[in-house]
């Protein structure tokens, strides 16, 4: 594999489904190198990865084109980069002793005054931070956890949330529902480091990173603990920090009554949240202080005004259920009929699991809406539509693997209420509701109760519209690293995050890319290509399911771009991690 020391490389003419085989070639390697406790083949394949040019050019890719935060400037103000320029900063991507500082940036929490702060690294330590992260997260893949779900390759909150019911729909239990407060900004970096136990050229170069500081304004403030959030590497770091969790309830597993059998209490970590699970209160207890205690040895500890022991049936302090990622769990009572039986036997379990949106989620959602009525109150009805209508997909589509028909109903009655209301507001001196309704819904035209605008061209999609459609959860510790592409590509294509036109184009392309025939990943962000560049031209034969990077090829070969990227508003990246929902 060639290494950076080449002559200059023009990255028009970079062979990227080659690099792309080469890259993933080693990563499978160190993944099964690791697997199998080769800590010496380990080492020596993320050497070969972070000298390969190959992984330099798809790390300053990622960086530069890819990722969402890529306009986001550091300290140096560097947003973006021309073609050339990328081909320079590949060329010089190597490891050292040294990091420039993040720049500190604040954003809001969702559904709350207080904020978050960002620590935004410039764009060459970005690229680094991804090239570190091509080398670690194959080799930690291996050994991860089997219910830790944030914030990884080919998992999402959906799996999480498949594998709460799992361990909770045969009988009801008591559940701790924590959270780690603060977590990225207190990890004790030498225990972070000391786990990691990679060789001294990363370490000292994670070092660096963990101890660049922070700029805010114009001062600079040491960082003596934590992994700055917003870097590309951080929730890797985060997640080797919290690596271990489950080994510690490991202890907790136990016989049940005098059979052979063994009973082991549930856990299931996205990110810092976490539950536990089990029928008895005292080894809920006992597994909060275990937690406790293994937390304080990394610096950190659990949020009491977000930590609360509850019951998924009956009431416990107060409260029946709990909320998780947006989702209310809780079981409800059922007669013989409804209910299932109890692993298999005759025994009935007198009772139904259900998920739903949480009245939080719902809220912030209305809120939403809200805002985009307000904000396009001058607007014409296209224009609101175009704005409410990938909202309401996004949501309804998170929504959609569990017990949401009800939810999506009711919140279509409060949106057109809410409709009506902008409807009114924009009414003539001579209009009355009749007029109004005749204006912006198709009742009259033979299209039902839809918010329809008067040629036709554009309808607001509703809730309802989304089909429920149950989530399988990922197998065990699989890994998209393992190599079984066939796997990854179903579990892609039956995504609930996915749109029905992507899934269609998927299926048509059988899972490839039509400008670099490369299979598609979980960790790739997909976008809709219009052949004719009309994009409200929507039918199949027009439409194309390309990478990003590739559309932006697609485009620059036609002229439309230099160096920038062309986003269309149906892109979709179906492992992309959630924001907090309490």
């Amino acid at each position: 594999m060639d290494t950076v020391t080449k002559p200059m490389y023009e990255w028009e003419t970079i062979n990227w489904a080659k690099a792309h085989r080469s890259v993933f070639k080693l990563q499978k390697r160190i993944y099964q190198a690791s697997e199998r406790g080769d800590i010496k083949a380990v080492r020596k394949l993320q050497r070969l990865l972070t000298n390969s040019w190959y992984s330099k050019v798809l790390a300053v890719r990622k960086v530069t084109q890819d990722n969402q935060g890529k306009n986001t400037a550091g300290v140096d103000g560097v947003k973006r980069l021309r073609n050339h320029q990328k081909v320079k900063l590949a060329q010089k991507l190597t490891f050292t002793d040294k990091s420039e500082p993040t720049k500190r940036v604040w954003i809001p929490k969702p559904g709350k005054t207080e904020e978050r702060p960002l620590g935004i690294p410039t764009m060459n330590e970005r690229a680094k931070q991804a090239l570190m992260k091509m080398a670690l997260e194959p080799e930690w893949e291996a050994k991860f956890e089997p219910n830790s779900y944030g914030f990884r390759p080919g998992r999402s909150a959906h799996d999480a949330i498949s594998a709460i019911f799992n361990g909770i729909c045969q009988k009801p239990k008591f559940v701790l529902d924590a959270d780690i407060e603060k977590c990225f900004d207190k990890i004790d970096h030498e225990k972070l480091l000391e786990k990691i136990q990679t060789y001294p050229k990363l370490r000292r170069q994670i070092k660096a990173w963990l101890k660049s500081g922070v700029m805010d304004g114009k001062n600079l403030y040491p960082t003596t603990e934590g992994t700055p959030q917003g870097g590309v590497i951080s929730p890797l770091l985060a997640n080797i920090a919290l690596h271990g969790m489950e080994t510690v309830l490991e202890r907790f597993t136990r016989r049940v009554g005098r059979t052979s059998q063994t009973r082991s209490i549930s856990f299931v970590r996205y990110a810092d949240d976490f539950v536990i699970m089990d029928e008895s209160l005292e080894v809920i207890l006992e597994a909060k202080a275990a937690i406790e205690s293994w937390l304080a040895d990394i610096g950190l500890t659990l949020k009491a005004s977000k930590t609360r022991i509850t019951h998924t049936f009956s009431e416990h302090e107060g409260e029946i259920g709990f909320n998780f990622l947006g989702f209310n769990i809780r079981q409800y009572p059922c007669s013989d009929k409804q209910s299932g039986s109890v692993g298999g036997t005759e025994a009935k379990r007198g009772h139904k699991t259900l998920i739903q949106p949480s009245k939080e989620a719902i809220q912030r959602h209305l809120a939403k809406i809200d805002e985009l009525l307000e904000r396009n109150g001058a607007s014409s009805q296209e224009q609101l539509i175009n704005a409410l209508n990938p909202v309401i997909r996004g949501w309804a589509a998170y929504y959609s693997t569990v017990a949401s028909s009800d939810t999506f109903s009711k919140v279509d009655s409060i949106v057109f209420q809410k409709l009506f209301g902008w409807a009114k507001r924009r009414r003539g001196r001579n209009q009355n509701n009749t007029d109004i309704v005749s204006k912006y819904w198709g009742v009259n035209r033979g299209k039902g109760w839809k918010f329809i605008t008067q040629d036709n061209q554009y309808t607001l999609v509703k809730h309802q519209e989304t089909k429920i459609k149950r989530h399988v959860k990922v197998k065990g510790k699989k890994s998209p690293y393992n190599g079984d592409l066939t796997y990854w590509g179903q579990r892609l294509s039956q995504h609930p995050m996915l749109r029905s036109v992507v899934a269609k184009l998927l299926k048509n392309q059988k899972g490839v890319c039509s400008e670099c025939e490369m299979k598609f990943t979980s960790e790739d962000l997909l976008e809709v290509h219009h052949l004719d560049r009309n994009r409200a031209n929507n039918r199949m034969k027009n439409l194309e399911l390309v990478h990003r990077h590739c559309h932006d090829v697609i485009h620059a070969k036609r002229g439309t771009v230099t160096s920038q990227v062309i986003e269309e508003p149906n892109e979709a990246k179906v492992s992309r991690s959630v924001l907090k929902e309490r």
